[in-house]
């Protein structure tokens, strides 16, 4: 017989697309085909996915950018998109469909509504995404990565938790080293296409740290191509050891080695912290929908793995005495990183599966 096809429906950014990687990895395992379908822009977050996966680009767009043609296209470039991906799930029928979220996954979800085959959602964020919103209420089941998430009224979800790449998990509670008069590794990180704001208040504030903790440190800080060339002339003009590039495809090592992480609070990089285990640093993305990300960092926060610092208060003076109070302060950064792995979820991946399966499974038997 025929494996079972799973299609997953993701883009836009990584932080759709980790989660995505990580369903399709154990999926792959469970002797389940997975289908991704994407647009180009999800697409170039599919390196990491195993190679058994097929990947299939759809058209889509967004109304958040372009002019007003390009707005004016945008329904009919997602319709087109619905058609090939019902025509395809015609040719070959999914056993279900998940949607991670993002405007590339309005085609793939919209065939599988239209076509009344399985299908449910996953969102990562304390707060639904527009597209996650709208197919809510048009899903046979809903999965949160953060809990609590604010749903529509009528809609109930399940709390599996944010499914973390196998890379991730191979690092799940890494030993950590706590800082001291010793080299100290920091990761810097801005979310898949960077952030401006921590170019701009992070490598001052890092330069500003006395002299006897400063010779001590490396830097690994992920910046956006406009930013990287300042950025790491900065770091090289101050004396501080640093790489600086776009994006890094090793996350999961540099977290695991560093000290102290300082990032925005998109849903993916929480959980790799709290799974690998480090002190953090978060500075919420402030025009993020709902202002999701602070209810992403509310848990590693109020577990006191983490330090929360508003985007309007985000300066180097105030960066530099948090940096400073995490690495002077060795007893206290190792309990933050042992909070940070109290409320880590390294068993996402499978209970998610385990929601996929029973879905088709229930499918198949209606």
């Amino acid at each position: 017989m025929t494996a079972p096809l799973l299609i997953i429906a993701a883009g836009g950014t990584g932080g759709h697309m980790f989660p995505a990687q990580a369903l399709a990895e154990v999926m792959l395992a469970r002797g389940w085909r997975v289908r991704l379908s994407t647009d180009a822009r999800g697409a170039r977050y599919t390196g990491g996915f195993p190679d058994a996966v097929e990947i299939v680009q759809v058209s889509s767009a967004t109304f958040a950018r372009g002019g007003l043609a390009a707005k004016a296209m945008v329904p009919l470039r997602i319709g087109a998109g619905a058609l090939g991906a019902m025509a395809r799930m015609l040719r070959d029928r999914p056993a279900a469909v998940v949607g991670f979220g993002g405007y590339p996954s309005i085609p793939a979800l919209g065939a599988a509504w239209a076509l009344r085959l399985p299908r449910m959602i996953h969102e990562q964020n304390g707060v639904l995404g527009r597209v996650n919103e709208v197919f809510s209420k048009r899903a046979d089941a809903v999965a949160c990565g953060t809990w609590p998430t604010t749903l529509p009224e009528g809609v109930e979800g399940v709390h599996v938790g944010n499914p973390v790449r196998a890379a991730v998990l191979d690092r799940a509670g890494a030993g950590y080293i706590a800082p001291g008069d010793y080299p100290m590794e920091l990761l810097v990180m801005g979310g898949s296409q960077g952030a401006r704001i921590l170019s701009d208040v992070v490598p001052p504030a890092i330069a500003n740290l006395p002299m006897e903790m400063l010779r001590n440190i490396r830097v690994s800080h992920q910046a956006r191509d406009e930013d990287g060339e300042r950025v790491s002339a900065f770091y090289a003009e101050h004396g501080i050891s640093a790489d600086v590039q776009p994006f890094f495809d090793d996350v999961p090592r540099r977290m695991s080695e560093a000290q102290l992480v300082i990032s925005r609070a998109g849903a993916s990089s929480v959980a790799d912290i709290s799974v690998i285990g480090r002190p953090s640093i978060l500075i919420p993305f402030a025009a993020a929908t709902g202002d999701h990300q602070t209810a992403n960092a509310r848990g590693l926060v109020e577990a006191g793995a983490a330090i929360m610092v508003p985007e309007d208060a985000a300066n180097p003076e105030s960066l530099t005495e948090q940096i400073h109070m995490v690495l002077g302060n060795s007893d206290a950064a190792m309990q933050m990183a042992l909070a940070a792995l109290s409320v880590g979820k390294p068993e996402a991946a499978e209970a998610l599966a385990q929601m996929v399966e029973a879905l088709a499974q229930k499918g198949k038997d209606t």
